[in-house]
């Protein structure tokens, strides 16, 4: 698998996944700026995943559009779709992850989908919903 500057790849980031372009190669990571969201990152303290006791409950943003990121070489593969719209994806990606979030009454789940909307009203609303 050979990646190269100006492809469009596929990258796992921080409990998120997202579709982007390779700007630069670093040797051990790759340059890449976003385009779209594939997955939003999960809520919570990612070392006690599901733990709401006793844990920083942190509140996850998706990266931005054209946000760049230095990624790891393993963390990245190609794309050879068609890139969605960011804002699309980004709705996409949240409502993904209010859908799984709402099969399982948990109090984790239950604080997470809080934060989603959070991000949604706070966030999200004023940079990328119409």
């Amino acid at each position: 698998m050979t990646i190269s500057i100006g492809d469009t790849v596929q990258v796992k980031y921080n409990s998120g996944k997202y579709i982007g372009e390779v700007l630069e190669d670093r040797g051990d990571r790759f340059l890449v700026k976003v385009h779209a969201v594939q997955k939003h990152p999960k809520q919570g303290d990612l070392h006690n995943l599901g733990q709401v006791e006793d844990v920083f409950f942190h509140e996850r943003k998706a990266l931005a559009h054209y946000e760049k990121m230095n990624v790891v070489r393993s963390a990245v593969r190609p794309f050879d779709g068609k890139i969605p719209d960011y804002a699309e994806s980004l709705q996409d990606a949240i409502d993904d992850l209010k859908q799984t979030l709402l099969q399982k009454n948990t109090e984790y789940n239950e604080l997470a989908l809080t934060t989603l909307k959070n991000l949604e009203e706070n966030d999200y609303t004023n940079s990328y919903y119409k």
